[in-house]
């Protein structure tokens, strides 16, 4: 089966930033959505989000052309073609960050989040690295698809620290992975088969350390049948009135 994909984005500041270090992207040609979340401060950030999200779109804008045999990364059996691809791309994002920090001293410190959604029939491959967000709304309920990588959901995940404990650790935006940090990076890869009616939700933390799940799953519930930019525009407000303590980007994907 095959579904029609409809997507929105907004990004926006915040209240206490002035500068907009978030990047994101709507392909509807390749069915490819993307959000960054850059970190290194004020330009550099902005420069990571921009390249990882420009090497994305570009390699799976031409990975059509290559097959299995000619394949230059390792190629995974048991994922689907395009979950392989997206994972490769990624990886490939990692290495140009990388590559502009050695040739550019000056930005030593850059890096960024991601996550990444690439939809081929029924199924959304969702590749990430680091603390950006992907959700899944279905029938009225929000299901995280991602998990943060993050020193405190690692806490979390071993039985150090629970949720609560969590929200208000004074480490909980530390990051342990993210493009452009260690020499290698590991990317989580997920597949999801989509049925009509579902929505993916991928965001920056900007929107997740203002908002609870369960906060973001009534509004995704109040506008399920709404235009998707009344549903983006909503959750950003509304983070915006939480306080807006960072960047924070939203792109939400409608199964029709």
């Amino acid at each position: 089966m095959t579904v029609r994909v409809a997507a929105c984005g907004v990004s926006d500041p915040g209240r206490v930033r002035s500068h907009n270090e978030d990047s994101f992207e709507i392909d509807q040609e390749h069915e490819l959505y993307v959000v960054a979340d850059g970190m290194g401060g004020h330009t550099h950030g902005e420069v990571a989000s921009r390249m990882a999200v420009e090497t994305i779109r570009e390699f799976v804008s031409h990975a059509e052309e290559e097959s299995e045999e000619t394949w230059p990364f390792a190629y995974d059996p048991r994922l689907q073609r395009h979950s392989n691809v997206l994972k490769a791309a990624v990886g490939l994002a990692h290495d140009q960050v990388l590559s502009a920090i050695r040739r550019d001293g000056s930005l030593y410190g850059m890096g960024t989040t991601v996550v990444s959604c690439l939809v081929r029939g029924d199924t959304a491959a969702l590749a990430h690295v680091g603390d950006s967000r992907a959700y899944l709304f279905r029938e009225g309920q929000l299901e995280l698809l991602t998990q943060d990588h993050t020193w405190v959901n690692e806490q979390v995940v071993a039985g150090y620290l629970s949720e609560a404990q969590a929200r208000d650790h004074p480490l909980k935006n530390v990051v342990t992975r993210a493009l452009g940090g260690d020499s290698d990076v590991s990317v989580d890869v997920k597949e999801v088969a989509l049925a009509p009616g579902d929505s993916l939700l991928l965001c920056s933390d900007g929107l997740t350390t203002m908002l609870k799940d369960q906060e973001i799953e009534a509004h995704l519930r109040q506008h399920a049948r709404s235009a998707l930019n009344g549903a983006c525009e909503t959750l950003v407000a509304e983070a915006n009135t939480r306080g807006g303590h960072d960047n924070v980007t939203v792109v939400l994907l409608r199964a029709e």
